[in-house]
């Protein structure tokens, strides 16, 4: 833990900074608005933190965007520019609404791995398109994944409709309710916490050992720094792409599996509210590295979740959190640039 400790970048330090910033940015604004920023800060804060039911919501919120940072920090950090984390999300939640009826029928044992192994599968397939469009035929990654995300959406709802609906559902765009075998169990009595969350701080782990104990990590990493490098020195950089690709789009589809198995057991309309496009800011914030990804994940799901009980105690409009949100990326931005300007590193590398 030590060495993980010791190994998390300096960049993680900026994020907490532009936090800091945001945050007073905030409080200015609320001034603005004739209301107290203590009192509000604190309902935010009470309504994320403060009792362990608000806890578990909190976490609840930031599991399926610790899963989709640590997707993007994989791809990013091999500079693979995944804008796809929304479809291959979505891809993973279809794989786990189909094979989640299908555990039904299988032994008690069987049903959770098979729904495990098929959703990682469906989000790794479909980011394997880009990837190899990519190896093969030089093809800009940040359109075809922004593109399939359209694709993905569109193509479970069509299923959610009218292949695999459930036909004694009221309303539109439902499948069956997945096996009990299939659900992911809730960790905590009375709340809404799955095992899913215990799922993510695990590949927070995975994450860590795969970029910085394993060869495939240093390759990944190597091709991310300098592809012209890592090839000159024995990498293959197209082989090296497709593995951080197909990792990518597999923790994706976690994350659909997740809000699946864990929360709706079955497909609902809008049952992602744009985790995919958060996870991206995420991973950037967090540093690309899994530590940073898990403490930025847990701060956004605590912004939705406490942004109610701000509003409500403060009088101020819940749209406040998103301004909030944005100022951080702002300022992390802000700081980026100021930080390559005082290096004198004015060009900015794309691969």
């Amino acid at each position: 833990m030590k060495q993980l400790l010791r190994r998390i970048p300096v960049a993680v330090c900026g994020p907490i900074v532009a936090v800091a910033a945001a945050f007073g940015v905030g409080a200015i604004l609320i001034i603005l608005m004739d209301a107290d920023p203590i009192v509000a800060y604190r309902a935010l804060w009470r309504g994320a933190f403060g009792n362990p039911y608000k806890l578990t919501e909190t976490l609840v919120k930031a599991t399926p965007l610790l899963l989709v940072g640590l997707s993007m920090t994989v791809a990013y950090r091999c500079s693979f520019w995944n804008i796809g984390g929304e479809g291959q999300l979505q891809m993973g939640a279809l794989a786990t609404a189909i094979f989640g009826v299908v555990a039904g029928i299988l032994p008690i044992w069987a049903g959770m791995p098979m729904t495990l192994v098929a959703s990682f599968l469906a989000g790794a397939l479909w980011c394997l398109i880009p990837a190899l469009l990519k190896a093969r035929f030089r093809v800009n990654e940040v359109i075809s994944t922004l593109l399939l995300n359209y694709t993905a959406v569109l193509f479970v709802e069509f299923m959610a409709k009218h292949v695999v609906a459930d036909p004694t559902a009221v309303g539109w765009g439902f499948t069956p309710f997945i096996a009990a075998s299939a659900e992911l169990p809730i960790i905590v009595p009375g709340t809404r916490l799955h095992a899913g969350f215990i799922g993510a701080l695990f590949c927070v782990g995975l994450v860590y050992v795969l970029l910085w104990r394993t060869t495939l990590g240093y390759k990944i990493r190597a091709v991310g720094l300098n592809p012209i490098a890592a090839l000159a020195g024995g990498i293959n950089v197209n082989r090296s792409l497709l593995a951080a690709a197909f990792i990518s789009g597999g923790l994706s589809g976690l994350a659909g599996m997740a809000e699946i198995a864990g929360i709706h057991h079955r497909i609902v309309m809008g049952f992602s509210p744009g985790y995919g496009y958060t996870g991206m800011i995420i991973a950037l914030l967090g540093g690309l590295h899994p530590v940073g990804v898990l403490i930025v994940a847990i701060l956004f799901g605590g912004l939705t979740i406490g942004a109610d009980t701000m509003s409500r105690t403060a009088g101020i409009d819940i749209a406040l959190v998103d301004v909030i949100a944005g100022l951080i990326i702002l300022f992390v931005m802000a700081g980026q640039f100021i930080t390559r300007k005082a290096r004198g590193a004015w060009r900015i590398s794309l691969g």
